[in-house]
Parts: C-alpha cells; structure tokens; sequence
C-alpha cells in the first residue's frame, strides 16, 4: 500500500452535498463538544461530586432510548430532511437557555440537568435520520471513506472542543461556550436545508395511526437487529467498548490527581482521546480501503480496552495522555469499521431504524459507562475504575471474536460507486 493510498480517502468531499453537510457538522460538533465541556465543569465547580458528573450520562441515555427507537420509525417513514432541519431547530432553542441560565448564575445541578436532557431530547428525534445521509448520498463503494470523514469532524471537534472550552470557561466563563455551541447550529442548519426531500424506500403502508405505527416499526427495527447476527454482534462490541470502559466522567477527578485539577489542563485529557482519534482518521485509508470492517472493528476495540487500562494504570499525568491518546486512535478506526459494517448489511427501509438503536447504542452506552465510572470511583477510585473497565472491555470482545467468525470474514466492495440521486441507495437484504 503507498502512502497516498493510507491517507483518509477524500473523494467523497467532491458531493457538493455531503461536503456541506460535513462543514456543516464540524462547526455544530465543536459547539457541542463545547457544551459538554461546559457542563461538566459547571457540574464540577457546583458539586465536587463524580456522582454529579457521571449523571450527565443518565440525562443523555434516558432522552435516546425514550425517544430515539421512535424517531427511528418515524425516519423510515417520512421526509428525514423535514425531521432533521426540525430537530436542529430545538437544540438551537435549548442552547440559547444554557446561554441564559449561565448569565444568570446558573441553575442547580439537577434543573442543568434537565436542560441537558431536553438538548438530547431534540438531538435524538433527528439522529437516526441524519445518519442515513451519507449512505443515500455516497452509496456503499465510498460509505467507508465518508463515515471515515465523519469521524475526523468528530475528533477535530473532541480535540478543540474541550480544550478550547477550558479556555474560555476560565477567561469569560462557561456561558460563551453556550454561546458558540448555538450559533454553531447554524451551518448545520443551511447544510440539511440544501438538501432535497430523502425520503426511504419502503414497500409497505402504513396500517395505523401514526403512533401505533412508531411503536410497530420500533420494535420491527429493533426485531432484524436482534435477529441479523453482524448487527447483533456489533452492537454488542460497542457496548462493552462503551458501557464497560468508557472513561470520560473520571476525567475531572484525574485532572485534581494528577495534574493539579486546573481548568486549562482538564480538556487536554479529552483532546488526548481526540487527538489518537485524528491519527486514526488521517491514515484511514489502510482500513477503509481493505474492506474488512469487521475484523478492524474487534482489533480496534481490544486495543481501546488495553491502552485504557494502561492510561489508568500509569501516574503520571503525560503518561496518561499518550496512552489515551493511543485509545482514542483504537477507537476511531473500531467506530469507522463498526459503522461501515452495519450501514452496508442494513437495507434502506430498516436504515432509520437501525440507526436509531446504534445511536441509542452508541451515545447512550457511553453516558451509562460514564456513569459506572463515576460510580466505581467514588467507592474505590478512578485509577481501579479506569482499568477495571479497560480489562472488561478486552475480555468481553475476545469473548465474541472467537465465537463469530462471520466478524472477522465479512467483506464490502470498495470500488468506485456511482452515487444515487433520490431517496437513498438500497442494499439487498442479507
């Protein structure tokens, strides 16, 4: 393989479409990366309490799993431009509120926390339909490079986000990092407005009234899930990845210990994980270009288990960096892989759907392993939260590569597709 072809795979940047929906989505993740950020410390400042941080997780887990499987159904069968731009409107509006209750002082924790889960409320009625963008937009031949794409934007905003938020919390105060989160919102905005009406490509008709409706193809969606085995396998190495490892609520408690607890040091530990995760996505092309999503998903995600226990095991604060920074580029090239698998097995009738519980999967589990972190720590502490998860993680996903080999088999084409216009881009059932 030459260098050029180990570099992230740009052509799907040259969709005028898909190129505006990742600036697009760059500028809103950073602001929401921001806000994250922002919380916590608010959070942390308020209580001195990782009970307290790792709750944010319980306000985010609560809102995708009540309303996300739903927003699913409702995706696979309605104009998911129309929901999309809805949603992006009501996260705007709850930012503005964080805007003004930090102006006024701030709320108590559990009020802040309340504003949190209607921002992921609004997040949630729009994620499955966003994530059905780029397949309909790039079809299967580049869906690996643009998911690859993706996930740098979600880094760079990871990196600087919190790092950035640090900054400015400590100079101006938490509520300026509220403030460029909703004003972020708007290119995201413009760029879902461009869009033509994407609608999915379903065969049936609906029987019932629109709830009942929800509520049937909820559980149809969350059914193939449960019934296709690389899906169901795939959740499950996200799972243990996330509800059993991830680490982002010990960050506050890591920081006092091994860095002295100032702000301007407390975005560095997630601007580590970012920073491997951009490594990992500038050199995507030695994974997206092979075609094995499935063996690159279980390798990246026992290595995120290994150097996370090791970041916990270490004492010194740089220490810990490097090898967070290692995790973060192992869970990058998982995620990549993870999501090209499940995208290129799921039909486009089920694509909101399954997305709706990948998502659900995918950010809630790591808000409940943020809270077992928090948790674990308080009785013990972040260093045997840390590793002990990071050795769960790795035990679990052994545990699974060996007992389905269809993971570490599976293959998509990578040749050049030409991209559907219209509704999206089908794949046969498996």
């Amino acid at each position: 393989m030459s260098v050029l072809t180990a570099l992230v795979d740009v052509r799907p940047l040259k969709d005028a479409p898909f190129r505006r929906l990742w600036l697009g989505s760059t500028g809103s993740q950073l602001g929401s990366q921001m806000t994250a950020t922002a919380v916590m410390l608010q959070l942390w400042d308020d209580t001195g309490s990782t009970a307290w941080t790792g709750a944010v997780g319980l306000a985010h887990v609560i809102p995708l799993v009540a309303v996300g499987l739903l927003a699913g159904s409702f995706a696979d069968r309605h104009d998911r431009r129309r929901i999309v731009l809805g949603a992006t409107v009501a996260q705007l509006v709850v930012s503005g509120a964080l805007v003004a209750q930090a102006l006024a002082g701030g709320l108590p924790p559990a009020a802040l926390l309340v504003l949190v889960a209607l921002q992921t409320t609004a997040g949630s009625a729009g994620g499955p339909a966003s994530r059905t963008f780029a397949p309909a937009l790039l079809g299967p031949g580049r869906l690996a490079a643009g998911f690859a794409l993706m996930g740098m934007s979600f880094q760079l905003a990871v990196l600087l986000g919190p790092a950035l938020a640090g900054l400015i919390a400590g100079v101006w105060g938490v509520a300026v990092c509220y403030l460029v989160d909703a004003v972020s919102f708007l290119g995201s905005l413009y760029a879902v407005w461009r869009l033509p009406a994407l609608r999915a490509e379903r065969t049936d008709a609906p029987t019932r009234g629109a709830w009942a409706t929800g509520i049937r193809d909820a559980v149809d969606g969350l059914r193939y899930v449960g019934k296709h085995q690389l899906v169901r396998a795939a959740f499950v190495v996200d799972l243990a990845a996330t509800v059993l490892a991830m680490p982002v609520s010990l960050f506050p408690a890591l920081n006092d210990e091994r860095f002295g607890g100032a702000p301007q040091t407390f975005g560095l530990f997630a601007a580590a994980l970012a920073g491997g995760g951009i490594v990992a996505n500038v050199l995507s092309g030695t994974f997206t270009r092979r075609g094995r999503p499935g063996a690159t998903m279980l390798v990246g995600a026992i290595c995120w288990g290994v150097f996370l226990a090791a970041a916990g095991a270490v004492q010194s604060g740089w220490a810990t960096l490097l090898f967070l920074a290692l995790a973060g580029a192992s869970d990058t090239t998982s995620v990549v892989s993870r999501g090209t698998l499940v995208q290129t097995v799921t039909p486009d009738a089920y694509r909101g759907r399954v997305a709706a519980a990948e998502i659900a999967v995918g950010a809630g589990g790591p808000d409940l392993g943020n809270l077992r972190g928090g948790l674990v720590a308080g009785v013990t502490s972040p260093t045997v939260a840390m590793v002990s998860g990071g050795i769960a993680c790795v035990a679990v996903v052994g545990a699974l590569a060996t007992r389905v080999r269809g993971l570490r088999s599976y293959r998509v084409p990578i040749e050049e597709p030409q991209p559907v216009a219209g509704s999206g881009v089908s794949t046969p059932s498996p």
